[in-house]
């Protein structure tokens, strides 16, 4: 058995987190850059919270809400400047994962003045990111734990990750009452995206020991909460801290095993169709659970146990997908396929049975 595992995020959990622990801050440093995007900082009232933590510890700071869904790498470096201007030690993100991922990147840009937007995605940089420190607002990426960021070039409009064990957070603030301001459709895409972390990664060969043991928390957790979210637009607290840490034990999963191939698939749904990414990856979970059956039965006698009969859980899945009246058809489906060509991602390497360019043109085709 193989069982490599490293995690240095502080995680710090549970009602008040972040207030009753701003001590922690205060390590990173005296001055720092609060990144945001456009409300769901305020509404949540984790801004609200970030402030007076701050005040309390006697931490200047500025704010930086520019971002945007699906971040991209010219906000990311704008903010990193911002962040060299107000002389900031660290950078406070509060969002969601878009928001996230975005610190991380502006971490890299603010300690590093002559990269260039583009030039992140070589990973080649002089000096160190400033710490990082996160605070979440949705229950979907589990981006607090993960050293990944997902990143829009402006250019091309094509979303690429990168990674790195510099692109971890120091501290993790995690409380499920900043994610109660979320409104229905973006609980479910996000608890559809922590989804798709869980499963995708509890296929991968990489997903035993102790990292299997998350995956098998966090799979009934996530799913017994979309369960609830297809019979019902109400939203219990319960439910929210259900989906919230479901969601952070399905980063843990995916900071070690990786996505599969509904991720990179789902890529082209969000930057062709404004699909919300969690919605645009579980629109492929039908066929990646059918390989699942085919390539890793003992996996999937494994899963159903933790769920429910796979056709059952296909359509709780499904229910909760819209597409907005999205077609993709043949045609497009290869030319979206082209992306492919040359490199074939990791995901498709990774899910059971592995993947080919062809079959993925297949699998968009049917949309």
């Amino acid at each position: 058995m193989n069982d490599i595992i490293y995690m240095p995020v502080k995680c710090i959990c549970g009602e008040n987190a972040l207030l009753n622990n701003s001590g922690f801050l205060a390590k990173l440093g005296k001055k720092c850059l609060i990144l945001t995007g456009g409300s769901g900082a305020v509404k949540s009232g984790a801004l609200s919270d970030a402030e007076t933590a701050l005040n309390n510890e006697k931490i200047g700071y500025s704010i930086y809400n520019k971002i945007g869904e699906n971040p991209l790498i010219s906000a990311c470096r704008e903010a990193g400047e911002a962040a060299r201007n107000s002389d900031a030690d660290f950078i406070l993100g509060i969002g969601g994962g878009s928001v996230q991922d975005a610190a991380k990147a502006v971490a890299i840009y603010a300690s590093n003045p002559d990269l260039s937007a583009i030039d992140i995605y070589k990973r080649e940089y002089k000096n160190p990111p400033l710490p990082v420190a996160l605070v979440g607002t949705t229950a979907g990426t589990g981006s607090e734990v993960t050293a990944v960021a997902v990143l829009t070039n402006d250019e091309t409009g094509v979303k690429k990750s990168i990674s790195g064990d510099d692109c971890y957070a120091k501290i993790a603030f995690c409380d499920p009452k900043y994610t109660c301001s979320l409104p229905y459709a973006s609980t479910v895409s996000t608890a559809l995206d922590a989804f798709a972390h869980a499963v995708e990664g509890f296929f991968t060969t990489k997903c035993n020991g102790t990292v299997e043991l998350w995956a098998e928390k966090c799979i009934p957790m996530i799913y017994e909460g979309l369960k609830e979210l297809s019979e019902s637009e109400n939203i219990s607290l319960n439910l929210r801290e259900k989906l919230y840490y479901g969601s952070v034990y399905a980063g843990l999963v995916i900071n070690t095993c990786g996505t599969a191939f509904p991720h990179p698939l789902g890529y082209v749904l969000t930057e062709n169709y404004g699909i919300p990414h969690g919605t645009a990856c579980a629109t492929f979970f039908t066929p990646y659970i059918d390989r699942c059956a085919e390539f890793a039965p003992e996996k999937m006698k494994k899963f159903i146990s933790l769920t429910d009969e796979a056709e059952t859980v296909k359509a709780v899945i499904s229910s909760l997908t819209d597409l907005r009246g999205v077609t993709i058809g043949e045609e497009n489906a290869k030319k979206y396929a082209l992306r492919w060509q040359d490199v074939i991602p990791r995901n498709f390497a990774a899910s059971p049975g592995g993947l080919t360019q062809e079959e993925a043109a297949g699998i968009l085709s049917l949309i």
